[in-house]
């Protein structure tokens, strides 16, 4: 072994489904924590074994409540108060991150307080998969190792053999991270323009570009509602597509995010484990693991090795 200190992963009560994925990957056993909660909702923290000199890798995604990023910060916490070497939050969905900046007078900026709150809890590194803005690595002062949901998404659209391929972004601000797709892919790129009311509630969309004949394939970071999908594949098939499907890294699907994906146009919704999703509430819904991606990223970050070779975008 290249690294004399030894490993541990544990994992927060809600992400530990892809952590124990994650542990049969690596062909590891994964760690041992108690969980106690109070009567007025509180909760305790607290690990079963010695974590004393190890590496400790945290498995934690951060979607709603509120109560998975406080367990990780007790976590890191209760790790670096128990002389853990090195403290790794692996959080396969940083939540909050939609607020990056100020957008409006008198909002925090609530992805950059997350990144500070992490820090002072006192984790050395964070492994993540695609952010809602790329620049929110530039919020933490240590190593962000920035995972792209593209290692897997493009081999699976590769296996579906789709002829007059179109890769479509469901807004503006998307475009950068649709277009990275069409480029690597040699398809042409559509964009939907959209205006909204209020968050969650889009007032109109219009499409920029040629969909008429073509299988559509919208990229995205995350369904919420998914009320924008819904409305991009509906136009896109009035608008003569042939097929109208959608690879979203997030399954956050809060609302009526179901019935907007099965009331839709769209054949299939594409996403990740990142959240957990029960594919059974909505059969159009295809989970993709990313187990095995963070498991390899794990390890080399463990033994000092590149982790470029995750990258196809």
């Amino acid at each position: 072994m290249s690294q004399k200190l030894p490993f541990k992963i544990f994992s927060g009560e809600k992400s530990e489904y892809i952590a124990r994925q994650i542990c049969s990957s690596l062909d590891c056993e994964l760690g041992k924590k108690t969980k106690v909660t109070f009567s007025d909702g509180e909760f305790a923290v607290y690990y079963d074994e010695t974590v004393r000199g190890c590496y400790v890798f945290i498995v934690q995604s951060t979607f709603p409540t509120s109560d998975n990023l406080m367990e990780l910060l007790l976590m890191i916490d209760a790790a670096k108060r128990a002389s853990a070497y090195k403290i790794i939050a692996v959080m396969p969905y940083f939540g909050w991150a939609r607020q990056d900046r100020k957008d409006k007078p008198r909002v925090s900026i609530a992805a950059k307080l997350v990144a500070d709150l992490l820090t002072t809890a006192g984790v050395d590194r964070i492994i993540t998969m695609d952010l809602h803005a790329d620049q929110i690595q530039g919020f933490f002062d240590l190593p962000v190792d920035h995972l792209y949901a593209s290692t897997i998404f493009i081999p699976y659209l590769k296996s579906l053999h789709l002829e007059n391929l179109v890769i479509a972004s469901p807004d503006v601000g998307g475009s950068k991270r649709a277009n990275s797709y069409a480029k690597h892919l040699g398809v042409p790129l559509v964009l939907c323009h959209k205006s909204r009311v209020k968050a969650n509630e889009v007032a109109s969309m219009s499409i920029i570009g040629e969909v008429q004949g073509k299988n559509v394939v919208i990229i995205d970071d995350m369904a919420d509602t998914a009320g924008t999908l819904a409305k991009a594949a509906n136009l896109m098939k009035q608008n003569g597509a042939n097929s109208v499907r959608a690879m979203v890294t997030h399954a956050v699907m809060s609302g009526n995010a179901v019935k907007n994906v099965m009331d839709s146009e769209l054949t299939e919704l594409i996403c990740t484990d990142s959240i957990p999703f029960d594919t059974a509430q909505c059969p159009k819904v295809k989970i993709l693991s990313v187990a095995d991606m963070f498991g390899d990223t794990i390890s080399n970050v463990y033994y000092n090795k590149s982790i470029s070779e995750q990258y196809l975008l």
